[in-house]
């Protein structure tokens, strides 16, 4: 099981990837190095003895605002949801489960649980900072006004 979580997470990282590979189940444990923003973040893996993997992994289930939105709107929201992610980070603990790589083959793809095992895409959806994301179009955050869209 070790070697096969060691594998996946390098040939993720690497670009390495086999599209019709089956995602890691985990939990691989974690150290978070940073909060890249709401539904991103990047974080060190221990694979083998004094062997550590960076990646980034997007938050598999959610989508938050993005920071370089040129709605101020929606880069005032993914600041509120970076912050909110950044705070609940501090327990560590963390685990990743459900590893695959992500659609363009840069960055993980992940169910992120925190210490205490609640999901951080769900509770980012639960605070009102994020909505579902099943991987398909995004649908944009502001209006044509340059406000939230309702819901969003």
């Amino acid at each position: 099981m070790l070697a096969r979580m060691i594998l996946a997470l390098a040939a993720v990282a690497l670009g390495a990837i086999d599209a019709a590979a089956e995602p890691l189940p985990g939990p691989v444990p974690v150290q978070v190095i940073e909060v890249v923003d709401g539904d991103t973040i990047r974080v060190a893996a221990q694979v083998w003895l004094d062997q550590t993997l960076t990646i980034s992994v997007r938050l598999r289930g959610v989508d938050t605002p993005e920071r370089r939105s040129r709605c101020p709107a929606e880069r005032e929201a993914a600041a509120r949801a970076k912050a909110w992610v950044e705070a609940r980070m501090a327990g560590g603990g963390l685990t990743l489960e459900q590893v695959d790589h992500d659609k363009y083959a840069r960055r993980a793809v992940a169910r992120v649980r925190l210490g205490d095992g609640t999901d951080l895409a769900s509770g980012l959806i639960k605070a009102g900072l994020a909505r579902p994301y099943d991987g398909g179009h995004k649908a944009a955050w502001c209006d044509e006004s340059g406000s939230l869209r309702e819901g969003a």
